[in-house]
């Protein structure tokens, strides 16, 4: 006997939180499933699993990731660059990048008692103004500045 068991689809996908086209019944099952009038009587069916839901269809990367891997290998050598390094990385980008890593080493130095809180905040300030060019540099007027 063959029941409508739309309104039933229905009620298990509200508590289900999914959609009513992701619901699926066991089809030996679809007397049960048409009895089943509480929440609590579809909750036992889907765990005995009469009912449970499918997974949503999306769109593949396989193909896309699979390209972008043989992309990334492709043309990125010294011969195939052109313009300025600046072109592929921004001035701000490279300043950004050096001042933050200057700061972490003089705070690494601070905290270690290589440089006094004095020393530490003319070097930070000269870090701020572009008058240290590297961390190398940076160590370099840090030796200075101790000697001092």
């Amino acid at each position: 006997m063959v029941v409508n068991i739309r309104k039933k689809r229905e009620l298990v996908a509200r508590i289900l939180g999914v959609g009513v086209n992701r619901v699926r019944f066991e089809p030996d099952k679809l007397e049960d499933v048409a009895d089943s009038i509480t929440r609590d009587n579809i909750k036992a069916l889907v765990k005995s699993g009469a009912i449970w839901t499918v997974r949503p269809k999306g769109t593949s990367r396989g193909r896309a990731e699979e390209k972008r891997s043989v992309w990334k290998v492709h043309g990125k050598g010294p011969g195939s660059k052109k313009g300025r390094k600046t072109a592929r990385v921004g001035k701000k980008e490279v300043y950004v990048k050096r001042v933050r890593s200057m700061r972490y080493h003089l705070k690494v130095m601070k905290e270690r008692k290589d440089i006094t809180n004095d020393v530490y905040w003319q070097l930070y300030k000269k870090v701020n103004g572009g008058q240290i060019r590297s961390l190398a540099h940076l160590r370099e007027t840090a030796k200075e500045a101790k000697a001092r």
